[in-house]
């Protein structure tokens, strides 16, 4: 097993047949797990990396020539499964989704799967397999225990090794958070899901998680912590939770144009139906007074800046 460290941090063990691409925040990302002649991937990422993607996992420490012999997701979203087409174009592999969100994929719902609600975009495909909770699959020469992990995306499963305490989260858990999570108005059960789907995970002999964005961590109890305050928070505030989900739609908007005229936002705010819904249900705001309060918070959070009168990731 290989171990890696931060800032003197220790961090996540794997062993060699696990191997992660950790991508950004546009693309989630995307992990490998090896056998002797045949892998499996999960998770896809944005459509807008898809050559970078394919790159990847053709790569020495991808596929290495090696049959991929199927393309899971943790969930559906577009930052997960944005490369599913083009990954089965490519290889022709069966593509397995959880089993909440296969209706969702055959109906192509673009409320359900975030895109033309929230904003964004994915190129369609066709559901090959099932994935069902507490079942379990052999991946990579290792035994996965499939379990439900609603809160971010309803339909959301995690994946358990626990030979050596490895889970893939998705977005349910990141070590700073999680996923956006939709406040009451929208959907009742999201946050108390979030919430049940943290516990669930602290029940669990994790040693190592392997998140849909960012590195590989080890200190979970820590993270859980974290995760645990922020749902608390949004609880108490569902406005909190709403105008946190905005400013993330807002920034992964810019991540995948690069810039924005700051003179078109007001238009962009008022035409996405997430913002006019949020907007509608919690703050009742001109869209672009909302457009300025959320360029505004992403400025402060050092996320993004002004130029020339653009707005673009710093």
């Amino acid at each position: 097993m290989s171990t890696s460290s931060v800032a003197g941090k220790p961090r996540a063990a794997l062993p060699p047949q696990v191997h992660v691409f950790v991508r950004d925040w546009l693309s989630g990302n995307n992990i490998v797990l090896k056998s002797r002649d045949a892998c499996v991937v999960v998770d896809s990422g944005y459509g807008k990396h898809v050559p970078l993607t394919l790159a990847l996992i053709a790569s020495r420490m991808g596929l290495d020539g090696r049959m991929l012999a199927k393309l899971v997701n943790t969930h559906c979203h577009s930052d997960h499964m944005g490369g599913n087409a083009a990954i089965h174009r490519a290889y022709g592999c069966p593509i397995a989704v959880p089993e909440g969100e296969a209706p969702r994929i055959a109906a192509w719902d673009e409320r359900a799967l975030l895109l033309g609600y929230a904003g964004q975009r994915a190129e369609p495909f066709a559901v090959d397999e099932i994935l069902r909770p507490n079942t379990t699959e052999i991946w990579g020469d290792l035994e996965w225990r499939l379990l439900a992990a609603p809160g971010h995306d309803m339909a959301a499963l995690v994946f358990f090794n626990e030979e050596h305490g490895i889970l893939i989260t998705g977005d349910a858990l990141w070590e700073n958070g999680y996923g956006i999570v939709m406040p009451p108005e929208i959907d009742p059960g999201a946050l108390p899901a979030t919430q049940a789907t943290l516990e669930m995970i602290g029940k669990l002999d994790v040693r190592c998680v392997i998140p849909g964005h960012g590195e590989p961590f080890a200190d979970v109890e820590a993270a859980l912590d974290r995760a645990m305050r922020r749902t608390e928070a949004f609880i108490a505030d569902p406005s909190r939770a709403a105008r946190h989900a905005l400013r993330v739609l807002l920034m992964f908007m810019l991540l995948d144009r690069e810039r924005m005229a700051l003179a078109s936002l007001p238009e962009y705010v008022g035409h996405v139906e997430v913002y006019r819904e949020f907007n509608a249900l919690f703050f009742g705001l001109a869209p672009a007074v909302l457009a300025e309060r959320l360029v505004g918070d992403l400025e402060r959070a050092g996320a993004v800046r002004r130029e020339s009168g653009n707005v673009m990731p710093t």
